[in-house]
């Protein structure tokens, strides 16, 4: 697939609508028909006054026709209309489809806000070209071509005069549709930078807030408008060169047909019927040369709307198919493997032959310093990313042999940054397990210490929980997220500083909620509390994308400086400080 949209693509969007398409614009052009019989009329109404009086049937014929070509045109434009709005309905589903399952770097290489301004302003574009640029273009064309062929059986001289002077504007329109489309990408390149701008400010509103920083933000925002602005206006100026352009030459070629025709009209060489008749198709015909113009200049425009979308499309996606077929579990094999892997973000390498392994229901913690590695072991194994090298084994099945789907099955993934939707507490709870029943929910409540919190709210499950759940306390937000997975009942339950958020009550009723669950399934826990790593099983020490070190706490107090080191810390401060979002930035 090519990289740059093209005309070929654009009409690729309109697959599966053809047919209502082709009839609106049937109709649209059978209006416009309908319309170039009524000069025909009127030359022959003028004509015929010197024989006969003016009949009111024919005056109601006359006026009949003006009705049924609004009803035919009215028909036509709703059916376009629609039409549009379906196309524009696929293209937003495909769209929405794919970027809810791209590879996790293409998020990191592009800014979320200009992803959505692609799948909202831009398929808006989309919208109009197909539902009025195709009329604009195609009735336009037909019907300004259906007139000149009238108007040259009418009067061929008058014709040549005519078609000189559009000639001249048409050469000044195909100049200048290059530069159009780059105008427009421009345009639509600049509100979604704006778009993503607003996104990143709005997204961290109290942090701007805190720092005083919304006159910063607004300059900034506003800049991103401004280069919209000023890329809008030299379409605007494009479009400016165009429009008079043609609206000149047809008003010039009518003055002229006036003085000509008015001198064969004299010279007896055409009648008046056939004049004013003449005349009306060259006033009839500035309708669709204009209607013609501002369809190309707005494919021109969803050109580079169009290129926008076929770039999001174009980028990667996970690959949900397995590499080869799915192997049944083997019992009593480890819940997680993992063999001499090794993994870079770019040429910054993070893991370097990492081999650990964890029995089932049995804790591990894993500890180190900053960029060690921690989280990107959790997005390994989550198969957010593919190692460079080695083995990760899913209760001894390779991970490459198993779908995204059957491997996520087995996990759940609480986040350092829990993050929490728009919505009811209940919708967010069974997020991973919708159809969960009240038992089910009742069990994970009571598990992380959220029965009394619930039932103290005046709408209990359908409390609305605020944008990213800003209406609870951040220590609610992470039971909220634990207890979404633990109902998921996961094989392995990765944790990321479950604790982090909470007070000495709540941490204490957590810890113990995650001794029952270990009974369940088992844990890995990224972990920057003594509190939390004392209680595990089994201790991994990373140091510089390398296992330096495994064993119980007094083990390793015992034997590594690293983790002394650590323990004297208390686990907590700068040395431990780490975060899936940033894991590229800080490699680990």
């Amino acid at each position: 697939m090519s990289d740059r949209a093209g005309f070929r693509d654009l009409l690729r969007l309109t697959a599966g609508h053809r047919g209502t398409l082709t009839l609106a614009i049937a109709l649209t052009v059978s209006a416009s028909g309908l319309g170039m019989l009524q000069p025909l009329l009127v030359r022959h109404g003028i004509d015929s006054v010197g024989t006969a009086p003016l009949s009111w049937w024919f005056v109601a014929g006359i006026a009949g026709l003006f009705l049924v070509q609004a009803a035919v045109d009215g028909l036509g434009l709703f059916l376009l209309e629609r039409s549009g709005e379906r196309v524009v309905l696929g293209v937003r589903r495909r769209l929405i489809a794919r970027l809810l399952r791209l590879r996790l770097p293409a998020y990191e290489d592009h800014r979320l806000g200009d992803l959505i301004s692609r799948l909202s302003v831009d398929t808006t574009v989309l919208r109009d070209v197909v539902s009025t640029a195709s009329v604009q273009l195609v009735a336009g064309g037909l019907t300004g071509l259906g007139t000149a062929v009238l108007m040259l059986l009418l009067d061929p001289v008058l014709f040549g005069m005519v078609a000189a002077t559009v000639s001249v504007a048409a050469v000044v329109v195909i100049a200048l549709l290059g530069r159009l489309r780059t105008a427009g990408e421009l345009t639509q390149r600049g509100v979604g930078e704006m778009t993503a701008d607003l996104e990143r400010a709005l997204g961290a509103i109290r942090m701007v807030r805190a720092n005083r920083a919304e006159a910063r933000e607004e300059r900034r925002i506003g800049e991103r408008a401004e280069s919209a602005f000023a890329a809008g206006v030299r379409a605007a100026r494009l479009t400016s060169v165009m429009t008079p352009a043609v609206e000149l030459a047809i008003r010039g070629s009518l003055l002229l047909v006036l003085l000509v025709g008015g001198a064969r009209v004299a010279a007896d060489a055409t009648s008046l019927g056939a004049l004013v008749a003449f005349l009306l198709y060259a006033t009839y015909l500035v309708v669709p040369l204009i209607s013609l113009l501002q369809g190309i200049g707005l494919v021109q425009r969803g050109m580079g709307a169009l290129q926008r979308v076929h770039e999001a499309s174009l980028l990667p996606v996970e690959n949900e198919a397995p590499a080869r077929s799915p192997v049944l579990s083997r019992r009593c094999a480890p819940v997680l493997e993992f063999r001499d892997v090794r993994f870079s973000y770019g040429n910054r390498p993070v893991l370097d032959g990492v081999s650990f392994r964890i029995e089932p229901r049995t804790s591990v913690a894993l500890v180190g310093k900053s960029g060690a590695g921690k989280s990107t072991i959790f997005s390994l194994a989550e198969h957010f990313y593919q190692p460079l090298s080695g083995t990760i084994m899913l209760n001894g099945v390779d991970l490459t042999g198993m779908s995204l789907a059957d491997c996520r099955s087995r996990l759940a993934l609480v986040d350092q940054n829990v993050p929490v939707l728009h919505g009811t507490l209940r919708e967010n709870l069974v997020y991973a397990v919708p159809d969960a029943g009240a038992e089910e929910l009742a069990r994970v409540l009571e598990t992380v210490n959220l029965t009394e919190l619930v039932s103290g709210l005046p709408d209990g499950l359908a409390t609305q929980v605020g944008e990213r759940g800003n209406m609870l306390s951040g220590g609610e937000r992470q039971r909220v997220a634990i207890a979404r997975a633990l109902l998921t009942r996961p094989e392995l339950l990765l944790l990321d500083e479950p604790t982090a958020h909470l007070d000495q009550i709540n941490e204490h009723a957590l810890t113990t909620a995650l001794e029952r669950a270990g009974r369940e399934c088992a844990l890995l826990v990224i972990a920057h509390r003594l509190a939390t790593v004392r209680r595990a099983d089994r201790i991994l020490v990373l140091d510089e994308g390398r296992v330096a070190a495994e064993g119980t706490h007094d083990e390793l107090t015992a034997t590594c400086p690293l983790y002394r080191r650590l323990v004297e810390s208390q686990l907590t401060g700068d040395g431990l400080t780490e975060s899936l979002p940033a894991e590229a930035a800080t490699a680990g």
